[in-house]
């Protein structure tokens, strides 16, 4: 069976072109280009549907007055290649749109706006186009940190495995918004706690949650920690287990965390760290939800923005922003452990990774 490998990227400034498409090597972790989407608008962020027929991006536009709005896009994937073919765009209902995810259902989707702070709703229709939002939430508030928290900041929504509630971290105001979600009609209700809190100052980023849904991780990028929750799945609710750095002791130089991934096994959880140029390691205490840190894995390039873990956990894919590159790592199951494939296959501006398992 081929396993593909999708990849948004920065177009502006980052010089790429769009959607990248590559077939990966399993054995080696090598990726072999196969077909560019070309003449997108920075498609940072990607998502592809449960079907596998179709895929989402958010893009960016700068407007007249320099303000990044943008759209939610939707492409059809090719059945036997992967290759993608343009459907439509919604608005993003928002400034500068930064990630989108589907709704179990796939009769959703959500996007969530970093400059202003919106999060929004998007129905999918059975041909995969999308429609106009059916709700839109404008988070409120502000941080300690007041270079990047001088107001509210979404970087991420989700809904959680069951459907049922809709999290998205914010990192200008230090809390994980926490959304009832109504798929009848396709709306987001405040619930009941309204937010799991974040440490002050933190800069909650991105969250993953454990395959048993117990548990939540939720990286922070201004102080380069990671964030255990326990999750209640019935009250939607995240209660703070404990808060520990992604970065080794005695680091002193500039750093921030960015992406978040449970391996499949929930044995271990990863995150990325921007200057540090590493994926730290952690151990999950299946009971507790608790933390403990394993090391660290150089990235062999500059600001790791994202990685992912194949669907059988066995290898890890680090994309390196800033020096263009995604590198494959081997992945132990016993120990956690990533170790370098030595396949390394330069990419401009990755910021996303995701993967796409054909159908025999």
């Amino acid at each position: 069976m081929a396993m593909l490998v999708y990849v948004g990227t920065f177009t502006e400034p980052g010089g790429a072109e769009g959607i990248y498409l590559y077939r990966l090597d399993s054995a080696t972790g090598a990726l072999a280009p196969i077909h560019t989407v070309a003449g997108l608008n920075s498609p940072t962020w990607v998502a592809l549907h449960p079907s596998r027929r179709y895929l989402y991006a958010v893009e960016r536009h700068v407007d007249d007055d320099g303000l990044r709005t943008g759209a939610v896009t939707a492409f059809a994937v090719e059945p036997e290649t992967g290759r993608l073919s343009l459907l439509n765009r919604r608005p993003s209902y928002g400034v500068s749109p930064c990630y989108v995810s589907i709704h179990p259902s796939g009769r959703y989707a959500f996007a969530a706006n970093y400059q202003s702070g919106h999060v929004a709703a998007l129905p999918i229709g059975p041909d995969g186009q999308l429609g106009d939002a059916t709700s839109v939430h404008h988070h409120q508030g502000s941080g300690p940190v007041a270079r990047r928290q001088e107001g509210p900041h979404a970087h991420f929504i989700t809904p959680d495995p069951a459907g049922r509630f809709v999290l998205a971290c914010d990192l200008g105001i230090d809390k994980i918004m926490i959304y009832r979600f109504d798929p009848s009609n396709g709306t987001l209700e405040p619930n009941d706690p309204p937010f799991g809190a974040a440490p002050l100052g933190s800069g909650p980023r991105h969250l993953a949650f454990h395959p048993s849904g117990r548990f939540a991780y939720v990286i922070n990028e201004l102080a380069s920690t990671m964030s255990a929750y326990a999750y209640d799945v019935t009250r939607g609710a995240l209660e703070l287990i404990e808060t520990i750095s992604t970065l080794p002791a005695g680091f002193s130089g500039s750093s921030s965390g960015a992406q978040v991934v449970v391996h499949p096994s929930g044995q271990y959880v990863y995150g990325s760290n921007r200057g540090h140029d590493s994926i730290a390691i952690f151990r999950i205490d299946q009971q507790s939800g608790r933390l403990t840190p394993l090391g660290h894995q150089p990235t062999q390039g500059r600001t790791p923005r994202n990685f992912n873990l194949d669907p059988s956990g066995s290898l890890l894919l680090a994309a390196n922003q800033q020096s263009g590159s995604i590198v494959a790592f081997r992945v132990n199951a016993q120990t956690g452990g990533l170790t370098p494939t030595g396949a390394v296959t330069p990419v401009p501006a990755p910021v996303c990774i995701v993967f796409h398992e054909l159908p025999d």
